[in-house]
């Protein structure tokens, strides 16, 4: 591959975020005829290719063999099974890791010492090109492999780079955070149906409210807490709001989530 021409692009594994992942590279960064999926399930590859438009095949080594960068794009468990399949990856392929908790010496371990690994953290709002993915930095990859990563992962959304030792702290913030926040709006919508809106209604109003929140803490570049007090007027309806989700512990309970997702990819990492 030369700096002039597309790459090619394996997936292994035809999932959610491969098919999210699939579609951001389409738009800009390699054609549809250059990127495939692998993946044993007949369903997903199904659903892939109707999605992505790519081609697709039920074997890991054929899905890894012509491709300049294969996406490894499994469940952690299947990992292993995957690297017994594939083998050692040639010198001018490079293997992008998108799996929780499996580490850089694990993949190394499996895919082979000399192998060029870049492993990242996408979340799934990358399915409508909102995500942000952390990329790590420093991991024996050649700096042309890691903002290779970066470039790919810019199609889906935003990207950060950290260290292999921050990874499973961003897990616990960005990695499960979507589901954190998709527990809010519901909760939030819940109690627009307690106060007496339809549900559609209560619904709408709480996801605006949480994306526009949102793009007001990164537009403004201010603290949420300045943002915060600046809703919260003396003797008002949000102050006596607040009050209520501090009685309930819910910033305290939101930390603890963060700890414990953390810490379980921790604990994917050591299995």
């Amino acid at each position: 591959m030369t700096g002039t021409e597309k790459p090619t692009v394996g997936f292994i594994g035809a999932g959610r975020m491969a098919t999210a992942m699939a579609i951001g590279l389409v738009k800009s960064f390699t054609d549809v005829g250059l990127l495939t999926a692998s993946d044993p399930s007949e369903v997903a590859r199904e659903q892939f290719s109707r999605t992505t438009g790519c081609g697709t095949t039920a074997s890991s080594s054929e899905g890894a063999a012509q491709a300049d960068i294969v996406v490894l794009a499994v469940k952690p468990q299947y990992v292993g099974a995957v690297a017994s399949e594939v083998a050692q990856l040639k010198s001018h392929q490079l293997l992008v890791s998108v799996v929780a908790g499996v580490r850089l010496q694990t993949l190394h371990a499996l895919f082979g010492e000399t192998t060029r690994i870049v492993r990242v953290m996408p979340n799934t709002p990358a399915l409508i090109g909102a995500g942000i993915s952390a990329v790590v930095t420093g991991c024996g990859a050649e700096p042309a492999d890691v903002e290779l990563a970066k470039t790919m992962m810019a199609t889906v959304g935003e990207v950060v780079g950290v260290s292999e030792s921050q990874i499973d702290a961003v897990t616990g913030v960005s990695g499960s955070g979507p589901a954190y926040v998709y527990q809010f709006i519901e909760a939030l919508s819940d109690g627009g149906v307690r106060v007496g809106l339809p549900r559609d209604m209560a619904t709408k109003l709480a996801a605006q409210t949480v994306l526009g929140a949102a793009r007001m803490v990164l537009e403004t570049g201010q603290h949420p807490g300045v943002l915060k007090d600046a809703v919260a007027s003396p003797g008002g309806t949000t102050i006596a709001a607040i009050h209520e989700l501090e009685r309930g512990g819910m910033r305290a309970a939101v930390m603890n989530a963060v700890v414990a997702a953390k810490e379980r990819s921790v604990q994917l990492g050591e299995s």
